[in-house]
């Protein structure tokens, strides 16, 4: 069994490198079954001028390089936040087997709160999802940096 705090401290890790960047602080850790890290990373669509650049992307493409397959069969994927339906769907794709998030994005959830792209029987792969880790860290990160923000 994986060490879901553990991980999900190493996504806030890159939330916050994210946010000292000015992007929207979420960060994203990619796992293998055995524990072994094989991508983390923090939004950067800013500073990549690429609205795809989100951490779940930016994970997705680099694990993909690691394993040498876009089929990252057995991976669990940790976010700060609940990914939105374009990283949903990618990995669906990707065939992530887990999925761990902190807090809920009300506004654009698509792992249960807005829509449940990841768990869809429409779809040939469905996720296994676990909600909630670190989740008051994780909402304290991304609710501070919009305050800042409107400042």
């Amino acid at each position: 069994m994986l060490d879901d705090v553990k991980y999900m401290e190493l996504a806030l890790e890159q939330a916050r490198v994210a946010a000292r960047q000015g992007e929207v602080p979420v960060g994203a850790v990619l796992v293998d079954e055995k524990g072994q890290i094989l991508a983390k990373a923090g939004n950067m669509p800013v500073k990549q001028c690429d609205p795809t650049a989100h951490a779940e992307i930016l994970v997705l493409r680099q694990g993909a390089k690691k394993v040498g397959s876009y089929r990252l069969t057995g991976t669990t994927l940790y976010v700060t936040i609940e990914p939105c339906s374009m990283c949903a769907g990618a990995m669906v794709f990707a065939r992530i087997k887990r999925l761990v998030y902190g807090a809920q994005d009300p506004k654009a959830g698509a792992c249960g709160t807005l829509y449940n792209i990841v768990q869809d029987s429409r779809l040939n792969h469905h996720l296994e999802v676990s909600q909630g880790t670190l989740a008051d860290e994780c909402r304290s990160l991304i609710q501070a940096f919009f305050q800042k923000r409107r400042k």
